[in-house]
C-alpha cells in the first residue's frame, strides 16, 4: 500500500507541475501567471478538488505519442469563492501553448455539465493558443463546449476570463457566457489572427491591435471588464460573483446594509441641472441613490451613452440602467440599445431587479445608424424590457421623448412603477422640434420670427411636456422630489419582493436580430 500511495503521491507531483518549470518562468517573464497559481488566486484557501489530472490525449500522430501534456493542458474541478461553490477550467499555456484536442475540450465540457447539474456558477479562465492541429478532424470542432455553455445560459452565471490568447473557434465558448473579463497588454480574442487576415486582405495588423484588450472593451463591446494584470482579474471575477445567485432558482446574496434605506439625497437638485441644454454625468445620480460605494459598471468604456452595472440598495443588488446626458446626449444608439438590452436580460435571468434612469432625447438619428440597423437593434431594448419579470422601477430625471421614451423603461413596457421629477418632461417630441412642426406657418408669419418661436417652445413645455399632464394620464405612477429618490425606490422594492408572473405559454420568445 505504502508503495502504491507514493507512486500516486509522485505521479500527481509530476503531474501538478505543467510543462516545467522553464514553462512557468516563461510565463512569469511575460507577467502572467500559472493556469494553476490563477486557481489558488482565485478560490478560498484547500477548498480546491480537482478532477481530470490524469486526463491524456490520444493522438499518435507528428510525433504526438512521444509527448506528455499534463492534465492535457486545462486543470478542472471545483472549489469555493468567498464561501460559494463554483466549477471552473483553467487552461495551461506551459502545456503545448494551451492547445486545445478533443480530451481538453471534454475536460471543459464536462466540468460546465457538472456546474449545470450542481447548479452553481462557471468560471473559465482561457489561455490557449488555439486548436491543437496535429488531432486532425478528432479536433474539428468545439461545439460540445458550445453545446454546455448555452445549456448553462441563464441558468448559472457563466464569466470568462481572458488572461492570455483565445483565437479562432474557442473564442465563442466565452462569447457565450454572461460576463467576460479581459487583461491588459496580455490578452486578446480573434477569429482569425494577423497572419490570415495579411494573407486574405493584405491589411497589416497585430494581436493588440485586432482583439486586445482595448479593442473589445471599447470599441466591439465584447468584453465587459479590463483589468490590468491576472491578479486584477480574479479580483474582478471575486467582485462580480458578488452581485450573482448561484442559479436562476436564487437570489443574490444580500449583505447587512451599510447605509440608511431612508436617507435623502438632496445633492441630486444640484447635480441634474433643470435646463434641457445643459449636461450632467449620470455616475453622480447613481452613486448618490445606491448604498455607498457599491456601483459595479459594465461594459463602462462602451456604448457610454448609456450606463449599466450592478448595485445595492438596502443590502439587496439591483441593476442599473442609465442614460448618460454627458455622451451624445443621451440618446440611444445601435451600440447603447444592446448593451442595455442583453444587460436586462441577465437582471431578469438572475432575479435582479431594474431601476432605470431616463433622461433621452430620442433614438440616435443618422444615416450610419439606419443603415446599421437601428430599427432591429432598438427593438432588444423594447423586448428585453417587455419580457422581463423581476421587480421594475423607472425614475425619469429629464427628458423622454418618443421613441426614447418607449425605449427606456416606461409603464407600456410592463414596469411596476414609474416616477418622474418635477423637471421631467414627457412628450412625444422635443419642444424645438414639435414647435417647427405645430406652429410652422405661425412662425414664418410672425414679424418677429425667433421671438414667436420661442413663445410657442414655452407654450409646449407648458401646457404638452410637462410631467403633471403624464400623471394625469396615469402614464406615470408619481410626480416625486429629487431627494427622495432613493427612500421611494427602496419601498418600492420592498412592496415588489414577491411579484410573481406566470410565464406565458410558448418555448420561448423570440429576440429580434
Amino acid at each position: 500500500m505504502k508503495d502504491k500511495i507514493q507512486e500516486l503521491v509522485e505521479r500527481r507531483k509530476h503531474l501538478e507541475l505543467g510543462g516545467g518549470p522553464e514553462k512557468i518562468d516563461a510565463q512569469h517573464r511575460k507577467g502572467k501567471l500559472t493556469a494553476r497559481e490563477r486557481i489558488e488566486a482565485l478560490l478560498d484557501k484547500g477548498t480546491f478538488t480537482e478532477l481530470g489530472l490524469f486526463a491524456k490525449h490520444r493522438c499518435t500522430r507528428l510525433g504526438m505519442d512521444k509527448k506528455e501534456l499534463p492534465a492535457d493542458g486545462v486543470v478542472t474541478g471545483y472549489g469555493d469563492v468567498e464561501g460559494r461553490t463554483v466549477f471552473l477550467y483553467s487552461q495551461d499555456f506551459t502545456v503545448m501553448g494551451g492547445s486545445v484536442g478533443p480530451v481538453h475540450q471534454k475536460k471543459m465540457a464536462d466540468t460546465a455539465a457538472m456546474a449545470f447539474e450542481a447548479r452553481v456558477p462557471l468560471i473559465g479562465l482561457y489561455d490557449s493558443a488555439g486548436a491543437r492541429l496535429q488531432e486532425g478532424s478528432e479536433n474539428i470542432t468545439f461545439a460540445r463546449v458550445f453545446h454546455q455553455n448555452v445549456r448553462c445560459s441563464g441558468v448559472v452565471p457563466q464569466i470568462a476570463a481572458i488572461m492570455g490568447p483565445a483565437a479562432g473557434g474557442s473564442v465563442y465558448s466565452p462569447a457565450l457566457m454572461d460576463f467576460i473579463i479581459m487583461v491588459k497588454r496580455t490578452s486578446f480574442m480573434f477569429i482569425t489572427g494577423p497572419a490570415t487576415i495579411k494573407a486574405v486582405t493584405q491589411a497589416d495588423t497585430n494581436n493588440e491591435d485586432l482583439g486586445g484588450s482595448g479593442v473589445h472593451c471599447r470599441i466591439s463591446g465584447v468584453a465587459d471588464l479590463e483589468a490590468e494584470d491576472d491578479r486584477d482579474c480574479i479580483a474582478k471575477i471575486k467582485k462580480l460573483l458578488r452581485y450573482l445567485p448561484s442559479n436562476c432558482f436564487e437570489s443574490p446574496p444580500r449583505i447587512h446594509p451599510k447605509d440608511d434605506p431612508l436617507r435623502l439625497c438632496p445633492k441630486l437638485e444640484e447635480i441634474v441641472p433643470a435646463d434641457r441644454k445643459k449636461v450632467y454625468d449620470v455616475h453622480l445620480v447613481i452613486n448618490e441613490i445606491v448604498d455607498r460605494d457599491s456601483f459595479l459598471e459594465t461594459k463602462p468604456d462602451f456604448a457610454k451613452n448609456i450606463v449599466t452595472g450592478f448595485a445595492r440598495m438596502d443590502g439587496r443588488v439591483v441593476g442599473i440602467i442609465a442614460s448618460q446626458p454627458k455622451v451624445l446626449g443621451g440618446t440611444i444608439d445601435i451600440d447603447a440599445s444592446d448593451k442595455g438590452a442583453r444587460f436586462i436580460q441577465i437582471l431578469d435571468a438572475f432575479n435582479i431587479p431594474v431601476i432605470t434612469l431616463m433622461d433621452t432625447p430620442a433614438f440616435l438619428p443618422g444615416i450610419n445608424q439606419e443603415h446599421g440597423g437601428i430599427i432591429r437593434h432598438g427593438a432588444k431594448l423594447l423586448f428585453a424590457y417587455s419580457s422581463a419579470t423581476v421587480p421594475m422601477v423607472t425614475i425619469i430625471l429629464r427628458k423622454a421623448y418618443g421613441g426614447g421614451w418607449s425605449a427606456m423603461g416606461p409603464k407600456e413596457l410592463g414596469i411596476d412603477l414609474v416616477f418622474a421629477w418635477p423637471t421631467a418632461e414627457c412628450a412625444s417630441m422635443g419642444p424645438e422640434g414639435a414647435v417647427d412642426v405645430i406652429w410652422a406657418k405661425e412662425i414664418r408669419s410672425a414679424p418677429d420670427p425667433e421671438s414667436a418661436r420661442k413663445k410657442f417652445i414655452e407654450e409646449y413645455d407648458r401646457d404638452f411636456s410637462t410631467p403633471y399632464l403624464a400623471a394625469a394620464l396615469r402614464v406615470i405612477d408619481d410626480i416625486i422630489h429629487p431627494a427622495d429618490t432613493r427612500k421611494r425606490i427602496i419601498q418600492t422594492l420592498g412592496m415588489l419582493k414577491r411579484k410573481d408572473i406566470p410565464r406565458s405559454p410558448g418555448k420561448h420568445r423570440i429576440m429580434p436580430v
